[in-house]
C-alpha cells in the first residue's frame, strides 16, 4: 500500500523531478512526487525511499504521514513571509550600497562590505543548497547555477549585479512562494472536508473522538452544524444536507430515516443518529481526497514533455554558457571578463522552473477547479482528453433519464390477470437492483417471501427467470421471448416494457415509464455549443422508447436494444469516424457500463456520490446526476490546456530570447532574472487563473 512523506522545505519544482527520476531509478514501480502539496507518494521500502530523498535533496525534512492527517495552513512550517525579515534589511543596504557607489562615486571596503552584507542576508539559504547539492554530485540545482553566476559576477567587479541578481532572484522565489502557497490552500480548502471530530454514543452518554476512531456498527449524533464523520445510516431523526463539498451543488438535499448519510456533508437542521456502515479510510470524503492528491500521477502528454525538456535543457544552457566563457578568451584573444560576464548571463536563465513549476500546477489547479465543481478527474492525461472530446455517447437510464420507474400499464394475456402478472413478476424481480425491478416491486407493494423463490437466474441483456413454489417464471424484453421460443402477439410496445411468462406461457407485460432529466436537453445544447460534432444515446431499451427520447432530446442518433458487450461494437464504430487526435467520451452509471467506460478514450461515471465501483471503474466521477456537469468539466479542460500552452509558449519564447541576447552581450544580469524568476512567477499567476 503507497504510503505518504512530506517533504517540508522543498522549495524547487525541478527538484521533486529529480527526486522522482532518482526513486524510479532505484526500482520503485510507484514514486510520485507533487512539487504542489509538497508530498511524495512511495510504495516500496520506506526508509530506503527516505535515504535517497536525503541523498538527493539534503536541505528536506522528510515527515511520515498517517493515512488520516490532513493539513491545516496554521501548521505550515513553510510560511514564505518569513522571508521578509532578511529580504527588507537586504534590499535597505543594497540602496545605499547603490546611493553611495553610483551617486557619491565611492568604492572602497566599506561601501563593498555593504554589498556582501546585502548579499549573504538573502544568499546565505541559497549558497548552503548549492554547497550541499554540489557535495552530492547535483551541479545542475537551480541553486548551484544562481550560486555560481553571482559569485562569478564579485569575481569580476561587478558585485552591485550580483547582489541585485541574488536580491531581485530571492524576492521573486519569495512572490512565486506566496503564489504557490495560495494554489494550495485553495486545494486544501476543497479538501479540508474530513471532519475534526465525531459524536460517539455510549450507552447515555456522547463522547467525542476522533473519525478515524470509529468502528462499522457504532452509533454516532450529528448535530445542526456539524459534518458528517463517516458513511452511515441514519435511524432516527430528519434534516437538511448540505452536499456542495461533494457535489459542487448549493441546494440542500433532505435525508430522512433509513437513508444513506456520505461523510464530507454538513448536518444544516435536525439533530440526526447515524449507525456508521464505513470506517473513515473506506469512507466517500477520504476516497475522494485520496483520488484528487493521486491524480499528479497520471500526467498529461505534455507534463511528460515538460520535465524531459528540463531534463536537458539545463545542461545544454550550461555546456553553452561554459564554451562561451572559454572560447572566445583562449582562441580568439577576447577579453576574459567580457565572456565571462555573458557566461553568468546564461547561467542565471538555464534554470527551466517557469515549465517544471507552472506546468504541474496548471493541471493540479484544473483537477482542483472541477473537483470543486464535483467533477473528480484521475489525471491530468484524462484532463487532456476531455478537452478534445469530439463525440459523446450517453447511457440512457440515469444517465439522461432519472430513472425512476413507474408502472403505469398492465397488459394481460392466455387468462392470466393483472394481480397474477405483477404478483409473479415481483417475486421474479425479488433480487435485482435494476430500476426496473424496483418500479414492479413497488407496484406489487406487499413484502415478498425470499422463500418462496427456489431458484434465481440473471439472464445479462434478456431479464431474469426463477422458480417460485415449483411455478417457472420469466421476466424479460423481446429477446428473452425469442431466445426461449415463447409464443406471443405483442412484440413492439411504446415504452419501456417488461414481458412476463408463467410456465412458458405468455402472460402479458407490464409497461414501466420513466423520466427526462431536467437539464438533459441542456447538456445536449452545451455539447453542441463546444463543437461536439455528435451526440448520441445507446441503450437496452427497445428502438420505439430511444427513438422518442432522442427526438426530445434533439440527439444525433441512437443504438437501442443493446447488450453491455454490444456497447463496446457502438464505440469501436464511432472511433472510425473521428480524426486521431480527436476522443470519444463514454457517459454511464459506472456499474453496470464497466467494459464500454473502460474501451472510450473517457469513461465518465453519473451519479457515483456513494458509489465505489463507480469511483474505481471511471476516468472522470461526476459525483451527482446532472448530465450538464459533463460540458462543464470540458469547459475547465480546454481552459485548462489553453492556460498551460500559453505558460509553454510564453516561457520558451522569452527564454530563447534572451539566451540569444546573452551570446551578443545584449541581456544583463537583471534581465536575465527577469526571464528566470519573472517569467516563472508570471507562469504562476497565470496558472492560478484556473482556480478562479
Amino acid at each position: 500500500m503507497p504510503k505518504k512523506l512530506k517533504l517540508e522545505g522543498l522549495d524547487c519544482a525541478s527538484c521533486a523531478y529529480e527526486i522522482e527520476e532518482a526513486l524510479k531509478k532505484e526500482g520503485f514501480e510507484f514514486a510520485l512526487v507533487n512539487f504542489t502539496t509538497k508530498e511524495a507518494i512511495i510504495e516500496g521500502d520506506i526508509e530506503k525511499a527516505k535515504e535517497i530523498i536525503k541523498r538527493v535533496e539534503p536541505g528536506v525534512k522528510i515527515i511520515e504521514k498517517e493515512e488520516h492527517e490532513h493539513e491545516h495552513d496554521h501548521h505550515d512550517h513553510d510560511d514564505p513571509k518569513r522571508m521578509l525579515y532578511f529580504i527588507i534589511p537586504s534590499l535597505l543596504l543594497f540602496a545605499v550600497g547603490i546611493v553611495l557607489r553610483y551617486y557619491y562615486n565611492y568604492d572602497n571596503p566599506f561601501v563593498f562590505g555593504i554589498f556582501v552584507v546585502s548579499y549573504l542576508l538573502v544568499g546565505w539559504k541559497v549558497l548552503r543548497n548549492a554547497f550541499v547539492n554540489s557535495i552530492h554530485g547535483n551541479v545542475f540545482d537551480e541553486n548551484f547555477l544562481i550560486a555560481i553566476a553571482t559569485l562569478g559576477a564579485f569575481a569580476i567587479h561587478e558585485y552591485p549585479e550580483a547582489v541585485g541578481v541574488m536580491l531581485f532572484y530571492i524576492v521573486g522565489e519569495f512572490f512565486q512562494d506566496l503564489a504557490v502557497n495560495r494554489s494550495r490552500r485553495s486545494i486544501r480548502a476543497l479538501l479540508a472536508l474530513k471532519a475534526e471530530y465525531a459524536n460517539l454514543k455510549v450507552g447515555d452518554k456522547i463522547v467525542r473522538v476522533k473519525p478515524e476512531e470509529l468502528k462499522v456498527g457504532d452509533i454516532i449524533v450529528i448535530k445542526p452544524g456539524e459534518r458528517v464523520p463517516v458513511d452511515g445510516v441514519i435511524i432516527e431523526g430528519s434534516s437538511s444536507v448540505d452536499t456542495s463539498a461533494l457535489t459542487g451543488e448549493s441546494v440542500p438535499r433532505t435525508v430522512k430515516e433509513g437513508e444513506e448519510i456520505l461523510s464530507g456533508m454538513v448536518n444544516l437542521s435536525g439533530l440526526l443518529t447515524v449507525k456508521v456502515t464505513k470506517e473513515l479510510k473506506e469512507s466517500t470524503i477520504s476516497r475522494i481526497l485520496e483520488l484528487v492528491e493521486n491524480a499528479s500521477a497520471r500526467k498529461a502528454k505534455t507534463e511528460k514533455f515538460i520535465t524531459r525538456f528540463a531534463h536537458y535543457y539545463t545542461p545544454a544552457v550550461v555546456g553553452l554558457a561554459v564554451l562561451i566563457a572559454l572560447v572566445p578568451p583562449f582562441v580568439f584573444g577576447e577579453p576574459f571578463s567580457k565572456w565571462v560576464y555573458r557566461a553568468l548571463v546564461l547561467l542565471v536563465i538555464s534554470c527551466p522552473c517557469a515549465l517544471v513549476l507552472s506546468i504541474p500546477l496548471g493541471y493540479f489547479g484544473g483537477i482542483g477547479r472541477a473537483a470543486r465543481d464535483g467533477i473528480l478527474v484521475k489525471g491530468s492525461n484524462f484532463l487532456d482528453a476531455l478537452s478534445s472530446a469530439s463525440i459523446v455517447a450517453f447511457d440512457k437510464t440515469g444517465t439522461l433519464t432519472k430513472g425512476v420507474f413507474k408502472v403505469t400499464k398492465i397488459e394481460t394475456r392466455n387468462g392470466f390477470s393483472e394481480e397474477e402478472i405483477i404478483k409473479f413478476a415481483a417475486l421474479a424481480e425479488a433480487h435485482s437492483n435494476h430500476p426496473i425491478a424496483k418500479a414492479i416491486k413497488e407496484a406489487y407493494g406487499k413484502e415478498i417471501n425470499g422463500a418462496e423463490i427456489v431458484e434465481y437466474e440473471e439472464i445479462a441483456g434478456h431479464g431474469v427467470r426463477a422458480k417460485i413454489d415449483g411455478i417457472e417464471v420469466m421476466v424479460g424484453n423481446d429477446r428473452l421471448l425469442h431466445r426461449f421460443n415463447i409464443e406471443h402477439d405483442t412484440c413492439r410496445v411504446k415504452g419501456t416494457v417488461a414481458h412476463v411468462v408463467i410456465n412458458g406461457k405468455y402472460a402479458g407485460y407490464i409497461i414501466i415509464s420513466d423520466e427526462i432529466k431536467e437539464d438533459a436537453p441542456v447538456a445536449v445544447r452545451e455539447l453542441k455549443r463546444l463543437g461536439v460534432r455528435k451526440v448520441v444515446m445507446v441503450t437496452g431499451d427497445n428502438k420505439d422508447v430511444a427513438a422518442e427520447i432522442a427526438r426530445q432530446l434533439g440527439l444525433d442518433g441512437f443504438y437501442a436494444e443493446l447488450l453491455p458487450e454490444d456497447k463496446v461494437k457502438v464505440i469501436e464504430a464511432l472511433e472510425k469516424e473521428k480524426a486521431p487526435n480527436e476522443k470519444i467520451v463514454f457517459v454511464g452509471d459506472g456499474i453496470n457500463d464497466a467494459p464500454v467506460l473502460a474501451r472510450a478514450d473517457v469513461g465518465v461515471a453519473m451519479g457515483a456520490l456513494g458509489s465505489d465501483a463507480a469511483i474505481e471503474t471511471a476516468d472522470v466521477v461526476i459525483m451527482d446526476d446532472k448530465p450538464s456537469k459533463l460540458p462543464r468539466g470540458i469547459r475547465i479542460a480546454r481552459k485548462t490546456q489553453r492556460i498551460v500552452w500559453q505558460n509553454i509558449i510564453f516561457a520558451l519564447g522569452v527564454k530563447l530570447a534572451f539566451i540569444s541576447l546573452g551570446i551578443l552581450g545584449e541581456a544583463t544580469m537583471w534581465e536575465a532574472v527577469f526571464a528566470d524568476v519573472g517569467v516563472a512567477l508570471i507562469a504562476v499567476f497565470n496558472a492560478m487563473r484556473i482556480l478562479r
